[in-house]
């Protein structure tokens, strides 16, 4: 079997404005027989350490199936960036030509009407889009992070938020800063990445949709210079649904990756001040685990677990009192927030981009000023403290899931976002592309 063989992998009282327009605006039932299944190729290039993007993109892979669509999955891993050397990673990052092959096959083969790209950073590339132009089908691209206006796909830096690349034709900031990995020649091969593709018109002219998680993200892609009218909202879902939990575990949790950017120490520097105080239990891995372990053997009440199974997820958050969430970064919509919600966990949660959308502060969770420990630990004493507010909290949670965050609600959006890309790729038709 030839390496590029391998690489191919068969593998509402609280409904948001824009939930009710979508709805309103659908002209079909939500039950599949009022609409025939779709042929659908979905995409994604797996980081090295699994995250939110690889299980958002199973779980809608499952969602689509479960509906009736016909689904082949191309899946690359970034664990063959390791037998390549600089020059062919760079290339590849730019131009990927055994993609644009593999997939211009995989179109003939199974004839899609539509390709739907999750992550293409770096092996698959934005050349696969003309891959899916040249045999006349519909590219929709979600965009699960700011990696297009920024090198580290974040808007952080130094511990705090940083835009200085958003809009500029070459990301010149994240090259002089290092901004990706540290590394100033993996920098510059992120921001030619865009740049390039920013002057072939990619971004504006070779994706019909592109799906952003929110509202406050689409704002974001659009002042960097993504094309407004081509931007739709659907946020993240949780499939198969969890079922509520109890609470009644007597605990805070964080789950998600130990790293800065997600406000790690300023959740161990808040449990420093409230000692004693609710027991916090942590469970992830990232570069901040070694800080993490050291804090829980200074604190009893902070507990580290670890890496654990997502199943096991689920349950922890269920029995948790409140989730925490204190990223720095703007995020673009964490997907704990929605397996807190569906277990009826209310969450903790930075004022700060995606956070202040999801979460509605006084009725399914509470906001902190970012970076400020001292006000994380007082909305912790807050909530900790009125079980009443809790018992409330917790039913608004699950109600919110239910209306905005299931699959039938999830399925219904996909299925307009897509109805949208399908027309638009037949009128621009079929182009040329050489290898």
């Amino acid at each position: 079997m030839s390496d590029g063989e391998d690489n191919v992998a068969a593998a509402g009282d609280y409904v948001d404005q824009f939930v009710r327009k979508a709805v309103a605006d659908l002209d079909f039932d939500s039950a599949l027989g009022q609409r025939c299944p779709m042929r659908i190729l979905v995409a994604h290039n797996f980081y090295k350490q699994s995250g939110g993007e690889d299980q958002c993109m199973a779980d809608e892979v499952a969602m689509l199936k479960s509906f009736g669509h016909e689904v082949t999955q191309y899946c690359i891993s970034n664990e063959a960036l390791d037998t390549m050397s600089v020059p062919q990673k760079a290339a590849r990052t730019i131009w990927s030509r055994p993609v644009v092959r593999e997939l211009r096959s995989l179109f003939r083969s199974v004839r899609p009407q539509l390709a739907h790209f999750h992550n293409t950073f770096p092996l698959i590339s934005p050349a696969a889009y003309y891959a899916a132009r040249a045999e006349n089908v519909a590219v929709v691209q979600t965009l699960h992070n700011f990696r297009l206006h920024c090198p580290n796909a974040l808007f952080f830096r130094e511990g705090q938020v940083c835009e200085k690349c958003l809009g500029k034709p070459l990301a010149w900031p994240g090259i002089v800063h290092k901004c990706y990995r540290g590394d100033p020649i993996a920098s510059i091969g992120v921001a030619s990445m865009v740049a390039a593709h920013r002057l072939l018109g990619t971004w504006q002219s070779s994706v019909n949709v592109y799906i952003a998680l929110t509202e406050f993200s689409r704002r974001k892609f659009v002042e960097g210079g993504l094309p407004a009218d081509k931007i739709m909202v659907k946020p993240n879902f949780a499939y198969p649904d969890p079922g509520l939990g109890t609470g009644l575990g007597g605990y805070a949790v964080y789950v998600g990756r130990l790293s800065s950017e997600k406000g790690i120490n300023t959740l161990l520097e808040a449990w420093q001040l409230l000692e004693p105080g609710p027991t916090l239990k942590i469970a992830g891995d990232g570069p901040l685990a070694r800080t993490v372990q050291e804090a829980a053997t200074q604190n009893s009440s902070i507990q580290y677990l670890g890496p654990i199974p997502h199943r096991a997820i689920y349950d922890l958050i269920g029995e948790a009192a409140f989730l925490v969430v204190p990223s720095g970064c703007y995020e673009l919509f964490p997907r704990v927030i929605i397996e807190a919600f569906s277990k009826g966990t209310p969450v903790i949660g930075s004022k700060l981009g995606a956070m202040v959308e999801t979460i509605e502060d006084g009725l399914t969770g509470l906001h902190f000023s970012p970076g400020d420990a001292e006000d994380l630990a007082a909305k912790v004493r807050l909530l900790w403290t009125d079980r009443d507010r809790l018992v409330q909290m917790r039913r608004a949670a699950r109600r919110t899931f239910e209306a905005r965050y299931t699959a039938p609600m999830n399925h219904q959006l996909l299925m307009r976002i897509y109805d949208q890309a399908v027309p638009r790729s037949r009128k621009t038709g079929p182009i040329r592309v050489s290898v």
